[in-house]
């Protein structure tokens, strides 16, 4: 099986690595996310609902994955590491009330000699449970430990060039999902006929290139729904004057590029078009301004000059980074576009501009995921933005 990236490729990644971990006087690192492990390994699989781990220590050249021994095959297909370097734990590990995976992992860095000095841990990764930390305190008793939440992750955020190419493809097969969406919506369809049309396209993919599936299910909602952002279809038939709101991601080998649009079955309301109109005026503001040097809240002020202009305003964030997607999200967790964050951009960061406007009966939606580069923004997706309307 060919891997998605050269040798060198994650051995810069963990490079980027180290050099952040010696400048918090981090000895090894531990890394519970799904999508970290990913990024520094290549390693591939859905096992993350049984604990693994990777661990990264200034002393050695490659990292470690440790996991579950049926999941190991796995990782010698997908993971750039050695066969040394690929470690199982035993079955009797999984589901026990006597034994714990993290139990075999304090023992394997005990092995390696990676016991002692300052251990990293992903403190507030969804993956990094109590238990987990618990017993691998008290299995590296010799070790001070340390939070290094989003140490990864912040080395994640600048793509290389490979990871943009899966990112245009990705963006490439979220506007043909959206478009597909359009052309299924009809009045007697049902919603879930409509999700199912879009999920066909993103898991085919063009015939270029096929797609995957999603770190998570698209936000896809009808009628008065609309004005809540994270809810989902039901199977009731599309009816004359429902609005379609769907929050999708096209996926190429666990890179996402999100896209977002809205469906009016019929003539929408003028309020529903200026709205519209609005959040594409805004949109297109932040992308002009996208530039490397330029800090988030700069964005986020060009998005609230325009609705201001308009007499609206909005309390949330307008955006995030984002790239590769594990359950539950493919947010890289970073940084925000809003006031007050200052992270500066630069060049191969990727983020999702997504600046809807939730009002009381209904919301609107118009989104786009771009790359920042030296010459500005560049989007993924080449898709209308506006608000379609099927009469």
């Amino acid at each position: 099986m060919q891997r998605l990236f050269e040798r060198r490729e994650y051995l810069d990644r963990i490079d980027r690595v180290k050099r952040s971990m010696a400048a918090r006087g981090i000895d090894t690192l531990l890394v519970a996310s799904p999508a970290n492990q990913f990024w520094l390994t290549g390693y591939d699989g859905w096992s993350f609902y049984t604990p693994q781990i990777v661990a990264v220590s200034l002393a050695a050249e490659e990292p470690v994955w440790i996991g579950r021994k049926m999941d190991a095959v796995g990782a010698k297909f997908t993971a750039f590491l050695k066969p040394d370097n690929v470690v199982p734990y035993p079955d009797r590990y999984v589901g026990s009330d006597e034994l714990h995976p993290m139990q075999y992992v304090a023992e394997e860095l005990a092995r390696r000699g990676w016991a002692g000095g300052t251990i990293g841990v992903e403190t507030d990764d969804y993956y990094y449970t109590a238990r987990w930390d618990a017993l691998l305190r008290q299995g590296l008793a010799n070790a001070r430990f340390v939070d290094a939440f989003l140490l990864v992750n912040r080395c994640r955020m600048r793509k290389s060039p490979r990871e943009l190419e899966f990112m245009r493809q990705a963006g490439r097969i979220a506007a043909a999902a959206q478009q597909a969406a359009f052309e299924a919506a009809a009045v007697g369809v049902r919603q879930c006929d409509v999700m199912a049309e879009l999920y066909r396209v993103t898991t085919a993919g063009l015939p270029e290139f096929g797609g995957t599936f999603p770190c998570k299910p698209p936000n896809a909602m009808v009628g008065e729904l609309c004005s809540a952002p994270h809810l989902s279809w039901t199977d009731d038939p599309l009816v004359e004057g429902d609005l379609f709101y769907i929050e999708m991601g096209g996926v190429r080998h666990r890179y996402h590029a999100p896209l977002s649009r809205c469906i009016y079955l019929g003539r929408p309301s003028a309020e529903m078009d200026r709205i519209a109109r609005v959040i594409a005026e805004g949109l297109e503001a932040v992308l002009d301004r996208v530039k490397p040097g330029v800090a988030c809240e700069e964005l986020a002020a060009a998005w609230s000059a325009v609705i201001a202009r308009h007499g609206l305003e909005k309390d949330s964030r307008i955006g995030y980074p984002v790239g590769i997607g594990y359950p539950p999200t493919w947010g890289e967790l970073t940084a925000s576009i809003r006031a007050g964050d200052r992270t500066v951009l630069e060049e191969g960061m990727t983020f999702h501009c997504i600046p809807a406007l939730w009002l009381e009966t209904f919301g609107i939606v118009i989104s786009e995921t771009f790359a920042v580069t030296s010459s500005g923004a560049e989007c993924f997706a080449d898709h209308p933005r506006i608000l379609f309307a099927k009469t």
